[in-house]
């Protein structure tokens, strides 16, 4: 693809969230399951949900844009999700698990809420006031499961796990 003005950006990028939110939705259930909190499970789940809505919303925005989200993968996630991945495999007792499954997934909001925020910006600038409208959303939702992560790290996850 061709990147000759900031339209040609905002395509790549929000392509590049969608393959990202495709695999965060492939990982979840995963990091559901490994997880022995209720809390955590409960905030786990509750992203899965999210994130459902979040790929219909990029879906309505490509659409927007006369765009799909075919053709890219997103290797940062892939990365991201890789050392999720691996985490999982550790011998760990399962409080120290439950710590490093919050660690993993707060790496996965920060990238989501860096690719929302640019994108919110882009969009902005391009005069896509509904695709800004959408993005916003979920930014301020990445940003949501984030906080609530560190609440569910900070009530009681780090306390078991030291």
């Amino acid at each position: 693809m061709e990147l000759t003005d900031l339209q040609q950006l905002f395509v790549h990028e929000l392509k590049d969230i969608y393959s990202a939110e495709h695999q965060i939705l492939k990982a979840l259930p995963k990091m559901i399951k490994a997880a022995s909190n209720d809390d955590l499970s409960t905030a786990l789940e509750e992203h899965r949900q999210v994130t459902e809505k979040q790929v219909e919303r990029l879906e309505t925005v490509l659409r927007e844009i006369d765009e799909n989200g075919r053709g890219q993968k997103c290797k940062g996630m892939e990365g991201l999700l890789e050392e999720g991945s691996d985490l999982l495999k550790e011998d760990a007792s399962a409080e120290v698990l439950d710590a490093g499954i919050i660690a993993a997934a707060q790496k996965v909001e920060h990238y989501e809420i860096a690719a929302y925020g640019t994108l919110v910006s882009f969009a902005r600038r391009l005069g896509h006031a509904k695709a800004a409208t959408l993005l916003e959303q979920s930014l301020a939702e990445e940003k949501e499961a984030d906080q609530k992560l560190t609440e569910v790290a900070e009530s009681s996850v780090n306390n078991l796990a030291a």
